[in-house]
Formats: C-alpha cells, sequence, structure tokens
C-alpha cells in the first residue's frame, strides 16, 4: 500500500516517530484512553493534539500506562504517520494544541521495529515523600505527605529483601490483568533530603499498583509500625491482603525508560526537575 506524503512524494509504509512526554496525572483518570467512559485521559489528550499536526487521526502506543493522579517526567510513545514532520512540529507544535498540565518534550524518527512498550528494557519510577506535622501548601499533589517521621535506615533495609526476581503477587493490584506476576527488580533504593524522602525503583516491568504498594509497605516499616523483614514476609505470602494499604499516586513519578542503544532516543535529565533544587 501506498500514500502521498506532505510533500507529494509516494511513501510506501508510514513513518514512526517515538516522543518523550511529561505530565501531571492529578486531573486525569490515568494514562490509557478509555473507550466507553467519556473521562478525561492523557492518550486522548496527546492523540488529539497530535492529529491535528499530522492532519489525519493518530494512535499512539505508551512504554507504561500510568494509573490515575500518578505523574511522568519520561513516558515514552510511539505512534505511525504517513505525513513527514520535523522535530519542532511534533514537539512545539502539539503542545500549542495541549493542556499545560501536558507538554511534549522531544521526539525523533525511529525504525519501524522500534515499539514503545516491546523494545523497553527497563523502565524507572520515583516515588516521593513529604515528611512534615503540617500538609505542605508547596507541591500539594506532588509528593505524599506524613506527618509521622521515616526512618530511611529502616526502609532500605526492608528495601533489599524485594530486590531481584520474585513474585510479586503481594505487591500488585487484586484486579492486576498481567499474565505473570514475576517482576525483576533491579535496583530499590531510599534516600533523604531534608524532609523530602525518594524511592528510587527500577525494574524490566511492573505490575498494576507494583510501586505504590511497595512505597505503602516501606512506609509502614520507616514509622516503626512494622519491622524491616517484615517485606520479605509479604513477599513470601504471595497474597495481596498481607501486603498493607496502597501509598497514594501523588508522589508517583515514571522518570525514566531504557532501550536498546541502536534506537538512539534522546536522554534526558532523571527528574523531577525540582529534586535538584533539594537541600
Amino acid at each position: 500500500m501506498s500514500k502521498e506524503n506532505s510533500t507529494g512524494a509516494i511513501s510506501i509504509a508510514p513513518f514512526r516517530y517515538a516522543l518523550g512526554i511529561e505530565y501531571v496525572g492529578a486531573a486525569y483518570r490515568g494514562w490509557q484512553l478509555q473507550a466507553f467512559d467519556k473521562v478525561p485521559t492523557i492518550q486522548a489528550e496527546v492523540e488529539r493534539a497530535l492529529s491535528v499536526i499530522a492532519n489525519h487521526p493518530v494512535q499512539v502506543v505508551c512504554a507504561g500506562r500510568t494509573d490515575a493522579g500518578v505523574n511522568a517526567c519520561q513516558q515514552v510513545i510511539h505512534f505511525d504517520s504517513w505525513v513527514e514532520r520535523d522535530a519542532r512540529a511534533w514537539t512545539l507544535g502539539t503542545n500549542a494544541h495541549l493542556p499545560d498540565d501536558i507538554s511534549i518534550k522531544w521526539a525523533t524518527k525511529v525504525p519501524g521495529c522500534f515499539h514503545a512498550r516491546f523494545s523497553a528494557r527497563e523502565r524507572r519510577y520515583r516515588y516521593l515523600i513529604y515528611t512534615s506535622p503540617t500538609r505542605p501548601a508547596i507541591l500539594a499533589g506532588g509528593v505524599t505527605w506524613t506527618h509521622r517521621e521515616l526512618d530511611v535506615e529502616r526502609m532500605q533495609e526492608a528495601a533489599s529483601h524485594l530486590h531481584g526476581e520474585h513474585d510479586f503477587t503481594s505487591y500488585r493490584a487484586v484486579g492486576c490483568q498481567a499474565r505473570s506476576p514475576v517482576r525483576e527488580i533491579r535496583n530499590l533504593s531510599v534516600s533523604r533530603s531534608g524532609q523530602l524522602i525518594v524511592i528510587d525503583v527500577s525494574a524490566n516491568a511492573f505490575l498494576h499498583h507494583m510501586v505504590r504498594n511497595i512505597a505503602g509497605v516501606l512506609m509502614a516499616v520507616g514509622a516503626g509500625q512494622k519491622s524491616p523483614d517484615w517485606a520479605l514476609q509479604v513477599l513470601q505470602a504471595k497474597d495481596r491482603r498481607q501486603g498493607g494499604v496502597t501509598a497514594p499516586p501523588d508522589g508517583l513519578y515514571f522518570v525514566d525508560v531504557r532501550y536498546p542503544d541502536l534506537f538512539k532516543l534522546p536522554q534526558v535529565p532523571l527528574g523531577p526537575h525540582f529534586l535538584l533544587l533539594a537541600d
């Protein structure tokens, strides 16, 4: 099949583009388009804006679907188009048609074998916890607030039990639709900068609510409600009912996706960017 592109030349196949997207998830019911429910989603907004620039309907595929209220500093998507546009059009042009809480950060043409989801080798999240006796006004909705003091060393000890490949049934949502609960956590660290605690986790892939459930367990350990070994006990139980409270989505950020070097995707600083200002 062939089509005429924007320059009048005949193209035998569509162009494939990859884009990096940043968004605040507070106003949306998650990333994924809801076909039978007219609720705001990030995918719907992105497809609508890209369709204006492409001058035809666009459907996108993302690296990892985020839940309602979850943020992203480096969501990666791909889509196909018969028209050729430069990076400036796909970024600045598309941003002109997006709400202020969604932004295209970069765009590049990629080979047809690239797939935002299936080509990904590793995904990375950061979960931000603000500890203070009173709730924060600045970054409200951008961090998870707790009035309790949390012991980072205890949280890190608990986190060490989750490294490696395991059955994470206890750490996924009851309604998770993934065929297998087995995932490999490649890094899980807990650090503090002033009143801000950062849980940084990377894995080959994640289950539904997996990061938020890990955060919930680590916060209970940090507050002294549970021992660090409890994280392992929860893991070994393979029962979500043993896993405690799911942490709120407010402080969760999808910050990076790793792909094979052959795709040469743009490299950006890890976010969220205000972490660079932390003491």
